[in-house]
């Protein structure tokens, strides 16, 4: 692919995506990491949100939730899902779909060891997606797992992480008069090997 340069060039579609992620933490004000996280629940009918992407692996990309969410019960049940990470600052993006096994050993309690103590207790007291009678409420939770689980609690059973691990990858860059430049790299397995292709804007 002649053309694949700059910013696209490269053999492993992981790395450009390391790369593009580093030059974004310099300049987006805020969550160079925010990805909108698209799945599809029991009906067909798509949900999105924003998650924190926390890290990419050679051959996935990792965020952690709450098990018990709905967007939890959503890649459960699908085995699928697809995100889009932006940036304004760049004006670029990338879009992968693929599939989501969950990671909740060693590295999931890790992360979770890494996280601020609040938002340890946090992960605790909230019981995500499900209906809440008001804020006092959820902070009387916080109030009785910190007295519960002290200052150094445990990962919840019911908290960990996702692996996407992409079938499909789109770097995608704004280009003058809206003729932008998009490459897609495309594989029917995650044991196959990459193809990639330039597409129209």
């Amino acid at each position: 692919m002649s053309d694949r340069a700059g910013i696209f060039a490269g053999d492993d579609p992981f790395e450009i995506a390391r790369a593009w992620l580093a030059e974004a933490e310099t300049s987006e004000t805020n969550d160079a990491n925010a990805i909108a996280l698209s799945t599809v629940d029991a009906d067909g009918l798509p949900n999105a949100r924003m998650v924190l992407l926390k890290e990419i692996e050679a051959a996935a990309f990792v965020f952690y939730t709450n098990y018990e969410s709905r967007k939890a019960a959503e890649i459960d049940q699908a085995g699928r899902a697809a995100f889009v990470m932006h940036w304004k600052s760049l004006r670029r993006q990338i879009r992968v779909r693929g599939l989501v096994t969950k990671e909740d050993g060693p590295q999931a309690d890790a992360y979770f060891a890494s996280r601020s103590l609040k938002s340890r207790l946090g992960a605790w007291a909230s019981r995500q997606s499900q209906p809440l009678s008001g804020r006092g409420a959820l902070m009387a939770e916080v109030a009785k797992v910190t007295a519960r689980h002290g200052p150094n609690p445990a990962r919840p059973p019911f908290w960990g992480g996702y692996r996407i691990t992409p079938v499909e990858i789109e770097f995608w860059a704004d280009g003058p008069f809206r003729l932008h430049d998009r490459f897609v790299w495309r594989r029917a397995e995650p044991t196959q090997e990459w193809g990639v292709e330039r597409l129209s804007p």
